[in-house]
């Protein structure tokens, strides 16, 4: 007598629950708002004040932590560094906050800055500076001879500085701020015509020059969608996209000159 066949089940595979498409989402968001909140922020240069450093359409990876204010723990956990003379700094306009800005630390809290004939001197010693340029002839009576009488509008913070913080002809930079200039210093709008830069206005420092474009300020100094910019991008990628400056690394330069005896450099 032949024996019934037993019905075979077939085995699958076991399923892996279905991911949550929109918890994937929440956390790569989540992510990378945690990084650029404090780790590093994209940033691209709008104008020629930090020529030739940095040049118009230059996109930067900006450090947010090197330059953070320190805790009491976290002070021994990461990497901070105290904002020294001739590094480039990334901060908060102090005229309007919503506004950022690239320039050059030439003074920390304690020194003493002046300006003749378009030649810095910081704490009393001509300094060497091989980044900075001028790029016009004629000499201004305030710009290239500071500190002294404006010759133009200058915004409040300026006018502080000039009234409370000028000893002996020289602009003397106060306990928890910093002054600060463009390194194309003949049309840089800097601490010469706004004041000093507060300490908490610093954002970081700029690492990297990611990818740099060659526009015109016109098309990269608003927030609004530009579509001339969108199209020239399309049209001429390749050939306005300045080759060797992608991946250069940024570096401050050492600028000398002690402190004034009783002012903490950090």
């Amino acid at each position: 007598m032949e024996g019934s066949a037993e019905p075979v089940l077939e085995q699958t595979a076991p399923q892996e629950p279905p991911r949550g498409t929109i918890a994937e989402w929440t956390i790569t968001i989540l992510l990378l708002l945690f990084l650029t909140t404090f780790l590093v922020q994209a940033f691209v240069i709008p104008t020629g004040s930090m020529e030739d450093t940095l040049l118009v359409g230059d996109h930067l990876l900006v450090d947010k932590l090197a330059f953070a204010i320190d805790g009491p723990l976290s002070k021994y956990l990461l990497p901070y560094q105290p904002i020294k003379r001739g590094d480039i700094i990334v901060f908060r306009y102090p005229v309007d906050i919503s506004q950022t800005f690239v320039k050059r630390c030439m003074g920390v809290p304690g020194d003493r800055i002046r300006i003749i004939n378009k030649q810095v001197y910081l704490n009393g010693v001509k300094l060497d500076e091989p980044y900075a340029v001028h790029k016009t002839d004629y000499i201004d009576s305030y710009r290239d001879d500071f500190p002294g009488e404006p010759n133009a509008n200058v915004y409040p913070g300026a006018i502080d500085m000039l009234q409370h913080h000028v000893v002996n002809g020289e602009v003397v930079v106060p306990p928890g701020y910093y002054f600060a200039m463009g390194d194309n210093r003949d049309i840089s709008l800097d601490s010469r015509y706004w004041g000093f830069v507060p300490r908490a206005n610093i954002i970081g420092k700029p690492l990297i020059i990611y990818w740099s474009f060659d526009a015109p300020s016109s098309e990269l100094n608003t927030s609004a969608v530009d579509f001339h910019h969108l199209l020239d991008l399309f049209e001429n990628f390749f050939s306005k996209t300045r080759w060797r400056r992608t991946f250069m690394l940024i570096h401050g330069y050492p600028v000398g000159g002690a402190p004034a005896a009783g002012y903490p450099v950090k």
